[in-house]
This record gives structure tokens, C-alpha cells and sequence, in this order.
């Protein structure tokens, strides 16, 4: 029996546990003693609830994950306002199509993030990941070149979620 310390029997994800205080101090938007009880009485249950379907966490590049984050939300931003355009104007300007992007790797994580990533940025929606074929089903609103977004996608996200996880190309999880 592996033994482990006060810190990790009570805080078994910190990273879980702060988010899960800061989520319920924002849904109160309150800053009072019985909301501060409360989010540090959630951020200490909540992590131990789930240790057991959590098996471990990775050892990603902070930096880089960050980074990625900031770059995520600029391109959320700015594809609303494309979305935005094209469906208030003429139905003409939609292009819609379905394309396949390649994967890189057979990592799970790697291959899942890029899948959110590309269903959380407006325009396009990921319908599966196809392992057995090595590549990502997509859906864009409208594109003229499928090409083209590919390469972004895998230039702008999958080559940075590689780096963060430290995957070479090819590699498993």
C-alpha cells in the first residue's frame, strides 16, 4: 500500500479543487463568510468524490497551455463575429461543408482537446474522432478552401497540444 501524505488525501487535485471554489464563489456573486465556507467545503468534497475516475494527472507545459488558452479565446471572439455576419446576411455567402482533419498522433488527450477546441470555436462542430482512420470529422458553417482550414487547425492547435504534452508524432498515450 502506497502511503500518501495529509495534503494529498485532502487536496488529491488542487487544480480541481481551486477551480471548483472560484466557480462557486463566481455563481454566488458573493463574497460573504457562508460563501467562502461553502466553496472551501466544495473544494476539498468534490475532488475526493471523483479521485477514484480521475487515474492521474498529466504533466502538461504550463506555458504553452496557457498560451494556447489566450489564442482559444482570441479565435472564439473573432469567429462570433464571423458567424455573426454570416448568418444575419445573405444565405448566398454560406459554404457550408464537411471535412476530415488528420491526426498526428494517437494520443488520447492530444486528440480530444483539439476535437473541443475545434467544436467551442463558432463556425465549425466536431462530429467524431475517428481512431480507426486517424483523423477528426468536421463541419464547418461555411469555408471555400477545406484545405486551408485544415492546415490551420493543425498548425494553430494540434502542433501546440503536442508540444504541451510533449507527444512526438505518431505517439500513443
Amino acid at each position: 500500500m502506497q502511503k500518501t501524505s495529509f495534503w494529498e488525501n485532502w487536496l488529491p487535485h488542487p487544480f480541481v479543487s481551486v477551480m471548483v471554489a472560484l466557480s462557486w464563489i463566481m455563481l454566488t456573486h458573493s463574497l460573504d463568510a457562508s460563501t467562502l465556507l461553502m466553496a472551501l467545503l466544495l473544494g476539498i468534497l468534490i475532488p475526493r468524490l471523483v479521485q477514484p475516475f480521475i487515474s492521474r494527472t498529466p504533466d502538461i507545459n504550463w506555458v504553452l497551455a496557457l498560451k494556447l488558452f489566450f489564442v482559444v479565446l482570441w479565435d472564439i471572439i473573432i469567429c462570433n463575429i464571423k458567424v455573426a455576419k454570416l448568418v444575419l446576411g445573405p444565405t448566398r455567402n454560406l459554404h457550408p461543408k464537411w471535412f476530415r482533419v488528420p491526426l498526428e498522433t494517437q494520443h488520447e488527450q492530444v486528440n480530444v482537446l483539439l476535437a473541443l477546441i475545434i467544436t467551442t470555436t463558432p463556425g465549425t462542430v466536431t462530429a467524431g474522432i475517428d481512431d480507426a482512420r486517424g483523423d477528426i470529422l468536421v463541419h464547418a458553417l461555411s469555408t471555400d478552401d477545406s484545405d486551408t482550414d485544415i492546415l490551420e487547425i493543425k498548425n494553430r492547435y494540434e502542433k501546440v497540444l503536442m508540444a504541451i504534452f510533449a507527444v512526438e508524432l505518431g505517439e500513443d498515450s
